[in-house]
């Protein structure tokens, strides 16, 4: 039932910014990325995505307006999942060792976390 939803790091910045601005033209992804891109590799990442189904397209005078197919929420599970499966030998306990020991988390961070897992425990299943 897993779906594996996989981008390379470029996929993913421009998969970013059509989930902020839920659609936008090439010339849009592009200056909202804050690097260097060619025009031409932006069409050319968006192409790609479209064609694994993550992005569709419909035209707006004589350019295409790209959105995302994909619901990040959906896309976050999935990464995780490949995070937990490769980085922390499939335990999600170790991940979230990693993560309470991060000296870059705040305490207010921390609180957030521990009333998340309450939250959780608190459900039935």
């Amino acid at each position: 039932m897993s779906t594996e939803i996989q981008f390379t790091n470029r996929e993913l910045d421009v998969m970013a910014v059509l989930w902020r601005t839920e659609g936008a033209t090439v010339a849009e992804v592009q200056e909202q990325l804050g690097d260097e891109l060619a025009y031409t590799t932006v069409l050319t990442i968006l192409r790609t995505l479209e064609e694994k189904g993550h992005v569709g397209h419909t035209q707006e005078g004589k350019a295409y307006r790209y959105r995302p197919l994909v619901d990040r929420e959906l896309a976050g599970a999935s990464a995780v999942r490949r995070l937990i499966g490769k980085m922390f030998q499939g335990s999600p306990e170790l991940l979230l060792t990693h993560l309470v020991s991060d000296r870059a988390l705040s305490k207010k961070d921390l609180e957030e976390l521990r009333r998340l897992v309450d939250q959780r425990l608190g459900k039935k299943e």
